[in-house]
């Protein structure tokens, strides 16, 4: 018989915490090895017990849910599952700062009018699931510096043969939070391609991170609009919840068709279309994620001529969605994420590396 998954679970309303325990405890293969009420607490036990997950509240005494996410990441790598409010704008922050620092996953809190059991399944489920995934150190400090990288001497994506670009394209998942940040410091407000973003945030966490992202950067990010023209100093669009991000003649256009390796938004679905739009004009980065979505799309990009890039297996929170597209050839280049962003702002320039 397999061990059984040790558990943390940090909350400090004790209603909710009990709730946590007991409805973990029904598993067989979860052990809840110890409760804590505050941030502080959480990162002592995590350190001396060295628990599988953490199960993380946002808004706690003495130290946030944010700050203990950041320290056991950087001083003890632990999956995190975030358990959080998603009706609160504040708390939404949090989660996303969390998530940034190198959490895991989130699942709300229950709200009373769920299915029966429907609640429960899901937090048993996805601990199994977070408990999986091998985290890496994820020092919140590293995420201020890819715009000082220094871009290759030479040009990442050779520009023989290719038009010059019209847009970017970033997908991800799991552990892209953090990821899209880093990279995306490097672009200076103004930046003159637009960037398209499809990211999986479970909902209903995902309503409100267009607005974090945007107090992140120096360039702009915001929601996607059907119909808008594709056009330079857009900045950062990103798919909304629940639909896919497609462009078609010049325009962006918002899909409401099935999921996507069930995904919606799909990057596949963005970066097909761009392979038909765009071909040799665009570039896909297929960032750190779980599952595959991306890696078909990213392979039609390359065929069309694009330039396409995935992040590493060191560098990744989980490195499904970039192996898979490395497996099928689909990557022109392998980068881990510090090079990433100098890289896309290299290629960007005018007779640049792409």
């Amino acid at each position: 018989m397999s061990p059984r998954i040790r558990v943390l679970v940090a909350e400090d309303s004790l209603t909710i915490r009990k709730r946590l325990v007991e409805v973990l405890a029904q598993d067989p293969e979860i052990a809840v090895i110890a409760e804590a009420e505050d941030g502080k607490q959480a990162i002592e036990l995590c350190e001396r017990l060295r628990p599988d997950v953490v199960t993380l509240d946002m808004m706690m005494p003495v130290m946030t849910g944010v700050a203990a996410a950041e320290h056991i990441m950087a001083y003890c790598p632990t999956p995190i599952l975030v358990v959080s409010a998603s009706t609160n704008r504040g708390e939404l922050y949090r989660t996303y700062d969390a998530l940034a620092a190198g959490a895991i996953d989130v699942l709300d809190k229950p709200r009373g009018d769920e299915l029966d059991g429907d609640w429960e399944a899901r937090l048993r489920a996805t601990v199994k699931l977070v408990a999986r995934i091998k985290v890496i150190t994820h020092l919140r400090g590293r995420f201020s510096g890819s715009a000082r990288g220094r871009p290759a001497a030479t040009p990442v994506f050779p520009s023989a043969g290719r038009p010059p670009l019209e847009v970017l394209a970033l997908g991800g998942s799991t552990g892209s939070p953090g990821a899209v940040v880093e990279i995306l410091r490097a672009l200076p407000r103004g930046f003159r391609l637009p960037v398209l973003l499809v990211i999986h945030i479970n909902e209903p966490f995902g309503k409100a991170f267009a607005e974090w992202l945007d107090a992140q950067l120096s360039v702009r990010v915001r929601y996607a609009r059907d119909g808008e023209r594709l056009a330079p100093g857009a900045g950062v669009l990103m798919a909304p919840p629940g639909r896919h991000l497609v462009v078609e003649r010049g325009a962006l256009r918002l899909d409401d068709g099935p999921e996507r390796l069930s995904c919606k938004p799909s990057v596949d679905v963005l970066f097909e279309s761009l392979a038909r739009a765009l071909g040799p004009a665009a570039l896909g980065c297929l960032l750190t994620g779980m599952g595959k979505d991306g890696a078909e799309g990213l392979l039609a990009m390359r065929r069309a001529g694009a330039a396409t890039v995935a992040q590493d297996e060191a560098t990744s929170v989980v490195f499904g969605m970039p192996r898979e597209a490395i497996l099928l050839g689909a990557a022109e280049r392998v980068l881990p994420l510090q090079e990433i962003g100098p890289a896309l702002l290299e290629a960007a320039r005018p007779g640049g590396g792409a």
